[in-house]
């Protein structure tokens, strides 16, 4: 999962040099090496968890990294920025099978709060890769050309590919297998839209991670442009990106205690507050590089708490068709946070206010539709016996 980090933020630091070598004509364009790697996860996890739902998660999570490898060659021989731009879309699309199908075998095997404190752990590994990811771009730029960010890109995922190969266990059940024909996709994404739960927390995580990818696509612009900080970017990025890491494991702590809703709706309820005080700092002239580090750091470390806790209550109610769930759910958050991410990113003017309103924004949204979903009902903990249960046998 965490190669779809490796794929994107270690570019931020090469996209000047990336902009110069393929004559990219406007700044901003040089955004669409990311926004349209995103869009092509979003297309991929459409289809690869319904694959893994019929053939299992191992052939198809291995089948596709292949094709992952050989998209991330393409990037390294692109002679143009158009040919880029494809490779990169490519690579988007068969990445969707590691965002999909993780999330399938991780609900193979847990549900309720014990899957929400797996997510937890997965996304904060997950999230070492963002802290080091930059870093790790500008140490290739400092020995070879920025071409070699993919070479090694495909050299890391070829070592993924065997370590999977040689320990991962197949962890669908045969009797959970399902046959694909239009009207099994039909059924199960009938009844995920059907699930007020499942839809309306798969929505609000799209619309809260908008600003996650509005952050990944202006970041690399504001420390340039905004604060002419351009060698402490890596470091910068790394501290910001670090405090969801360190959410995500404080989140697996918390999560068995407090569940999984309560701890979400409160960190999203605090991603608005601190959007709004950002916005008044900026509106009063008082931005530094200090005060959009610190307040964009407490900001994605409620990210954390959101993250993986939306996803895991929104998969709750599959165990039979969670590849198919799982696709459709990667396919609406990614398509729905790249595209608003990208209203963000395209609105950059100088100065960090897009993306704090952006996110002041589309926090606020997120919360009303948690609050459709929940009918109103929020900081509860439904079935909460039953879960503890379910979560004492899987933990042992």
């Amino acid at each position: 999962m965490a190669m779809n980090a490796l794929s994107t933020d270690p570019m931020l630091p090469a996209l000047p040099a990336i902009s110069l070598d393929l004559a990219i004509p406007h700044p901003n364009d040089r955004q669409l090496i990311i926004s349209l790697y995103f869009l092509g996860l979003g297309l991929g996890s459409l289809l690869f968890g319904v694959l893994s739902d019929r053939f299992g998660r191992k052939v198809v999570l291995a089948s596709a990294m292949v094709l992952f490898i050989l998209s991330s060659v393409a990037c390294a021989m692109a002679e143009s920025f158009m040919m880029l731009l494809i490779a990169r879309t490519c690579a988007g699309f068969f990445a969707g099978a590691s965002r999909v199908i993780t999330v399938g075998i991780v609900r193979d095997q847990f549900r309720g709060d014990a899957m929400a404190r797996v997510m937890s752990l997965i996304f904060a590994v997950f999230m070492l890769i963002p802290v080091m990811a930059p870093s790790f771009g500008q140490a290739i730029l400092w020995f070879a050309p920025w071409r070699w960010i993919f070479w090694t890109l495909t050299i890391l995922a070829s070592l993924i590919l065997l370590w999977m190969l040689v320990r991962m266990p197949e962890t669908l059940r045969p009797e959970n297998r399902m046959q694909i024909t239009p009207r099994t996709l039909l059924t199960a994404v009938g009844t995920v839209m059907r699930t007020r739960s499942s839809i309306g927390y798969m929505l609000a995580s799209g619309v809260v991670m908008g600003g996650l990818v509005g952050f990944i696509l202006s970041v690399q612009q504001i420390f340039f442009d905004v604060f002419d900080a351009q060698r402490f970017f890596p470091i910068g990025f790394a501290l910001i990106a670090g405090s969801t890491g360190v959410g995500s494991l404080i989140n697996s702590r918390l999560v068995s205690r407090f569940g999984a809703r309560r701890l979400s709706q409160g960190a999203l309820v605090c991603f608005v507050l601190i959007a709004l005080v950002h916005s008044g700092v900026i509106w009063a002239g008082h931005e530094t590089l200090v005060t959009f580090m610190v307040l964009q750091a407490m900001t994605m470390m409620t990210v954390a708490f959101t993250a993986s806790n939306f996803s895991a209550i929104s998969m709750e109610p599959f165990s039979k068709g969670a590849g198919i769930a799982s696709s459709f759910q990667a396919f609406l958050t990614t398509a729905l946070s790249s595209a608003l991410g990208t209203v963000i990113g395209q609105a950059f003017n100088g100065t960090t206010l897009p993306l704090t309103l952006g996110m002041l924004v589309f926090g606020a949204i997120s919360f009303l539709i948690v609050v459709w979903a929940e009918r109103g009902k929020m900081f509860t903990r439904p079935n909460m016996s039953s879960l503890r249960e379910i979560e004492f046998k899987a933990l042992h």
